[in-house]
């Protein structure tokens, strides 16, 4: 049951934590009882911030109810993209890399402790994995996107990090902080993430952070496809190639 105070400071802290969960279930849209889940809230104070912002054109609702994302976001996104969309730069390497491997390739950015899915592009190979699409999030260690950007964080901040989240009850047994930590260390020395079907069974992935101007991995490229597809052998192929198109928008974002 949700028992916070009500000080203005909170709602803009409900606020977002509502927009964030109905993003994460577009773009078929989110029940209430969905939003209230995600974002922690009793299904009350879930329904009544859903309303206000329909009022402001910040959520929509489809004919069967679902909340979607509102157009008055979209305008406002739009104002801000010369500041922050990255994506013209990383839609030609996301789309390269996809090419390459004939796998769905990813860009995700790092916000806060998730990161979210800003591309995807589908490659070749007729059966894809569908766990990732556009707008989705995931917490940091999960996904290899999530854990890429996690293993180049500093010592300090994944303690940290561990200390304050416990991923188990989400994304179960294989996400404690012990098991995180070892994925870490195996991030560490092969340069990049592997998801052995952690998330889905069968459904694998890898990742590699990619850097800004201070070094700090702020974004991620990653594949995903089958579990037939990742063998040991086919790894060795792939992780040269996701590093080097890491390193490649590395560079190109330092540029712009």
């Amino acid at each position: 049951m949700d028992t916070r105070a009500d000080t203005p400071s909170d709602v803009v802290g409900r606020v977002g934590a509502v927009l964030r969960a109905v993003s994460a279930h577009e773009p078929e849209g989110a029940t209430t009882s969905a939003v209230a889940r995600v974002a922690g809230l009793a299904r009350p104070t879930a329904h009544r911030l859903l309303t206000s912002l329909l009022h402001e054109g910040l959520v929509d609702r489809s004919a069967d109810g679902r909340w979607l994302l509102g157009p008055e976001l979209y305008l406002l996104g739009t104002a801000a993209t010369s500041r922050y969309d990255v994506t013209e730069v990383a839609q030609p390497v996301v789309r390269q890399l996809s090419l390459a491997t004939g796998e769905s390739a990813f860009f995700s950015a790092r916000r806060g402790d998730e990161t979210v899915c800003l591309l995807r592009e589908d490659g070749s190979f007729p059966i894809r994995s569908h766990v990732l699409h556009e707008g989705i999030r995931f917490p940091l260690g999960v996904a290899s996107a999530g854990m890429a950007v996690l293993a180049y964080l500093s010592d300090a901040e994944i303690d940290a990090y561990l200390a304050r989240t416990d991923l188990v009850p989400s994304y179960g047994d294989e996400h404690t902080a012990a098991a995180v930590r070892a994925r870490v260390a195996i991030t560490r020395a092969d340069g990049y993430a592997l998801n052995p079907g952690l998330l889905v069974e069968g459904s694998w992935g890898m990742g590699a952070a990619v850097f800004d101007a201070d070094e700090r991995p702020q974004w991620a490229l990653s594949l995903t496809g089958i579990e037939q597809r990742f063998t040991a052998a086919r790894r060795g192929d792939l992780g040269p190639l996701l590093l080097r198109a890491a390193h490649e928008l590395t560079t190109a974002l330092r540029r712009r």
